[in-house]
């Protein structure tokens, strides 16, 4: 079933490290002028590159109960992270919040996100049109 496929879980990931991302910029954002604010950023595509290209053959096995074994590569995701960068500095007062870079992740997470919901419409659309046999 598509609701059970790695690629929608692969999809809700992004869309909830996306929201995540929203609130740490934001966050970052109203803290561009707060004395030793350091700002923060969220790694979820790295975490899954890594999770996803590791060399490994793909082969799975179909687990019919859950105290089966499971078989080939782990079908779980990692969890998004919050990192913050403790070591720059943009300002006097020890902020490394550049408003400018903050502003542009911004949008491009915006674009993202609106991507993911995209696809993930998409992907409902089609699964509706072939339940109705369109």
């Amino acid at each position: 079933m598509l609701l059970n496929s790695p690629g929608f879980h692969r999809l809700q990931g992004a869309i909830s490290a996306a929201e995540m991302r929203q609130r740490v910029i934001s966050n970052n954002v109203a803290n561009d002028d707060t004395p030793k604010f350091k700002r923060s950023d969220v790694t979820f595509e790295q975490l899954l590159d890594q999770t996803l290209s590791n060399g490994m053959p793909v082969l799975a096995g179909k687990r019919t109960d859950t105290r089966h074994i499971p078989i080939g590569a782990s079908s779980s995701l990692p969890e998004a992270k919050i990192v913050t960068d403790e070591h720059s500095v943009m300002n006097n007062n020890s902020n490394n919040v550049d408003i400018d870079r903050e502003m542009s992740l911004l949008a491009e997470n915006q674009l993202s996100y609106n991507f993911y919901i995209q696809q993930l419409n998409h992907d409902v659309k089609m699964m509706r049109t072939a339940i109705e046999g369109r």
